[in-house]
């Protein structure tokens, strides 16, 4: 299965301002970024830069702000099956198997009834859960759980998947082993991934380009280009080289937190230490 190429994301000129007791609050200032089609990006900033926020305006689920967010050429007004979004939390429907679940984000899909079935069945085996197809979300690990989220997410097969921080909330081994299995999943669909994160080796390991943002207002601070080969190492000396020249650009020592085992806690800093990355085994997602 090959999902349609998209003709990209343009995010052009992007402001945020909330308005809070009567105190203007400036969230996001001019941000502007090309996605091009099937490209992996990861967003990476400390808490307070604004990433979460422009995911929510990618997604349609904000629309009060300036600039232009266009996705195939069309300006994003509304939430849309076009674009899927993973959540931290899976936010799965406890009464729901695996299967159901998936289903649901199918009941406006102009798809016959046998057209849907195929589907979830091909997406449980995309995210390698065959077997599982009728446990309820409590029978499953967190892992498990996020992979059936993931495959709701892609079940509308969207021209972009949005990651809001998605294994924040996994211990180190099933989150090693999440990135994992999402660069399989996206190697093999070539759909367009943006991924939040606060987690600099995430952000490297994954993207074919790193995102920085600086806070307070939000602002694209640089782009990095990850020109390292897949599957990526990260022993290599050039992934740590380029991690820390990442970590360095952010300045201030107490910016960053170099705990990997804590990196799914407090959100007030990045992390960057190595993690291990076992075989693939564990997930989670919400359209």
């Amino acid at each position: 299965m090959t999902l349609a190429t998209s003709e990209g994301l343009d995010i052009r000129h992007v402001r945020k301002r909330y308005v809070q007791h009567g105190t203007t609050l400036d969230v996001l200032d001019g941000i502007s970024l090309r996605v091009r089609p099937g490209e992996f990006i990861s967003v990476l900033g400390a808490s307070g830069c604004g990433k979460s926020t422009l995911l929510r305006l990618i997604a349609g689920l904000d629309t009060d702000y300036s600039g232009e967010i266009l996705v195939a050429g069309e300006r994003v007004r509304d939430t849309s099956l076009q674009r899927g979004i993973v959540f931290q939390d899976h936010r799965l429907f406890p009464w729901l198997t695996a299967s159901q679940n998936i289903l649901a984000a199918l009941r406006n899909a102009p798809l016959t009834t046998k057209q849907k079935r195929d589907a979830v069945a091909e997406h449980i085996a995309l995210v390698g859960l065959t077997g599982f197809e009728n446990a309820y979300p409590h029978q499953l690990s967190g892992g498990m759980a996020q992979r059936v989220a993931i495959a709701r997410g892609l079940v509308n097969r969207p021209r972009v998947l949005l990651l809001d921080e998605p294994f924040g909330a996994l211990d180190a081994l099933t989150r090693a082993r999440l990135q994992n299995e999402l660069q399989r999943i996206w190697e093999q669909e070539r759909i367009t991934m943006i991924l939040v994160t606060h987690d600099v080796d995430e952000a490297v390991y994954l993207g074919d380009r790193v995102v920085t943002m600086a806070p307070r207002p939000g602002r694209i601070k640089r782009i990095v280009d990850v020109a390292l080969p897949r599957p990526r190492d990260r022993g290599d000396a050039r992934f740590i080289r380029l991690r820390d020249e990442i970590v360095a650009d952010f300045g201030e020592p107490g910016d960053v937190r170099h705990d990997s085992h804590d990196s799914h806690g407090g959100h007030d800093g990045l992390a960057s230490a190595p993690v291990a990355h076992p075989p693939i085994t564990e997930w989670r997602l919400a359209w």
